[in-house]
């Protein structure tokens, strides 16, 4: 052993001269220093068994492999995992480590048919070597987390008692440790002992040595892709194809995209991030196997998230769809800085751009489903009238719509700014749709309107509609958007609806209220007051009928109504009859003609605008 010891210490000296030297003279006057320090560097030793000058070199060379190979061969054969005794697997490093060694030491003579027919032994020995820490390293990688309690990785203070004692005393031996979906992502996951990655990490610095790097990275991405690729599944999260997405019903979507949201959240905030943590470990000092090896790890589960998103973008925009594509879209948007972190070095920057690509097509697709509101309200037919006047469905729709929409106002001024409109001097590009829809569903309502052959009703329908809408505006993000002006503008426009609708049913009855005094003589005035009253009571009657079954749906807006008509109403009235009771003998027998005492008018007034309850739906 001794002797063994001693041909490796002049092998050595021979090297450091060798390489030191940069002619054989340097060489040489290196050796003779050496020399003088230890007899067993004396000139003559370190002058022997040069490989190349003799069949003694081929002799050390052989004599070191025959010894290699003995202690290797008995790592290789046995059944035991070498990694079970930390003394096993530091002398089957060490024998590795000394082989790859010899091989480096004497491949400058590789040339030479000896010294190349043992280097091509060396190189068998060193793959059957790599073969074997091949299999010790996946069976770190796949078993390594057994000893390691998932609680301290996983688990919340705040689980079950019950389950952290199920789980130690090994009552669920399959499981495996993903993570759970959690609000406070502020969290790393350790999915393996600090030994064992020290393990897999002096096999690695192995195995990348002997040119085997591919092997170990595959070996690493495909032990750790199943891990999140089950810690996915754990989260709710299915592999759905784009088709897939797009053939589920709407309410069983909208679970899947809540699902997603989780998935997403944990995926890039707390598990690609210990993924990328548990590669740099692994393959430290090694960046660019440990980044070719992250991306591998990560790919498929970034994949299926993404074509989820993109499924999502590219699907139906249905109206109703825009809320949860909100929330893709956000969710997108809000880990956008975990892509750009996470997914930092040139083998991800697929997966990078990938995301951000996804992430504006779905800003694109909230656009759209913008445009299609825009439809939805142009192809609304304006065949059956609302009874009574009341609320359209439409418009009930549109506003309710855009205030729930209205509650993403930064997501959707920022959706709008992304696009290729030009905003005015005063305006945001969000300001500017929601004028339009505003503007599109008013014109919509005036072409309705007409559908009613009172033109009375017609301003009661205007006047209700235009009401809804102002409230709806007033009361909320909406009306920030549109501005004070816009609110007082329609409410100009609610007032004028209210003074037409007067104009176009009682201004011809308060015509006839109106007494001309010098047109008729005495004679005359009684008969015509007597018809004119006639015609007053006929009239009133009839619209006091036809009002009365029509629907003001706001209390204010009703009572406001009904005041204006008998302010309008009453002093009109209540003149009137009190001429007619003063003419003579006509007066005397006034009440035979006078139907409604003011009182009975202000009564009758009062009931208008209760509406039937069909109307009032």
């Amino acid at each position: 052993m001794a002797e063994n010891g001693e041909e490796k210490l002049l092998a050595v000296a021979r090297h450091i001269a060798k390489t030191l030297g940069h002619n054989e003279s340097m060489a040489d006057d290196i050796l003779q220093i050496f020399s003088t320090f230890d007899g067993r560097f004396s000139r003559e030793k370190l002058s022997e068994d040069q490989p190349g000058e003799d069949g003694s070199g081929v002799a050390v060379l052989e004599r070191a492999l025959n010894s290699l190979d003995a202690q290797i061969s008995r790592f290789i054969a046995t059944d035991q995992p070498i990694w079970s005794d930390p003394a096993d697997s530091a002398a089957f490093l060490d024998a590795i480590d000394e082989l790859v060694n010899i091989t480096r030491e004497w491949s400058h003579a590789s040339s030479e048919k000896p010294i190349s027919v043992c280097l091509s032994r060396a190189d068998d020995m060193i793959q059957q070597a790599m073969f074997r820490i091949e299999e010790e390293f996946r069976s770190l990688m796949d078993h390594g987390a057994e000893s390691f309690p998932v609680s301290h990785r996983f688990d919340s203070e705040e689980e079950d008692d019950d389950e952290e004692e199920d789980y130690q005393n090994g009552e669920d031996d399959t499981q495996i440790p993903v993570a759970q979906p959690l609000t406070d992502y502020d969290l790393i996951i350790d999915a393996l002992s600090s030994a064992t990655i020290n393990d897999l990490h002096e096999m690695t610095k192995r195995m990348l040595a002997a040119g085997f790097g591919k092997s170990c990275s595959h070996v690493y991405s495909g032990s750790r892709r199943e891990f999140l690729e089950e810690s996915m599944s754990r989260l709710g999260l299915q592999k759905l194809s784009i088709e897939d997405v797009h053939k589920m019903q709407w309410q069983e979507l909208e679970d899947e995209i809540d699902r997603w949201i989780k998935a997403a959240n944990v995926a890039l905030r707390i598990l690609f991030p210990s993924e990328r943590r548990l590669c740099d470990r692994v393959f430290f000092g090694f960046s660019s196997a440990a980044d070719l090896s992250f991306m591998e790890v990560c790919r498929g589960s970034t994949i299926q998230l993404l074509n989820f998103a993109d499924a999502i973008a590219i699907g139906s925009r249905s109206p109703e769809r825009l809320f949860k594509v909100l929330d893709v879209f956000e969710t997108m948007r809000d880990l956008m800085p975990e892509f750009e972190s996470v997914f930092s070095d040139q083998f991800c920057l697929v997966l990078r751009n990938e995301a951000v690509t996804i992430w504006k097509r779905l800003g694109e697709a909230i656009r759209g489903i913008f445009m299609e509101l825009e439809n939805l309200i142009r192809r609304d037919p304006a065949k059956a009238a609302v009874p009574g006047g009341g609320l359209h469905p439409i418009t009930r729709y549109v506003m309710n719509y855009l205030r729930a929409a209205c509650r993403s106002r930064q997501t959707l001024e920022q959706v709008f700014e992304e696009s290729n409109g030009v905003p005015s001097k005063d305006s945001t590009l969000l300001t500017v749709q929601m004028s339009w829809i505003m503007e599109l569903l008013e014109s919509n309502l005036e072409v309705k309107s007409k559908v009613y052959k009172d033109p009375a009703l017609s301003y009661v329908f205007l006047m209700n509609n235009g009401r809804y809408i102002v409230q709806k505006v007033r009361d909320g993000e909406l009306g920030v958007l549109l501005g004070e002006d816009w609110i007082r503008k329609h409410n100009a426009k609610v007032k004028q609806y209210h003074m037409s609708y007067q104009r176009s049913s009682w201004n011809k009855m308060l015509g006839l209220l109106k007494v001309d005094n010098a047109a008729v003589g005495m004679s005359g005035l009684g008969k015509t007051m007597k018809e004119k009253l006639k015609e007053f009571n006929m009239q009133f009657d009839e619209v006091c009928k036809a009002h009365s079954t029509w629907v003001v749906f706001d209390e204010q807006l009703r009572e406001e109504l009904r005041i204006s008509l008998a302010r309008l109403l009453l002093p009109a009235y209540g003149s009137f009859i009190g001429k007619f009771q003063n003419l003579g003998d006509i007066g005397k027998n006034a009440d035979r003609y006078i139907k409604y005492g003011v009182e009975d008018i202000e009564a009758r007034v009062n009931e208008l605008f209760k509406g039937t309850t069909t109307a009032r739906k």
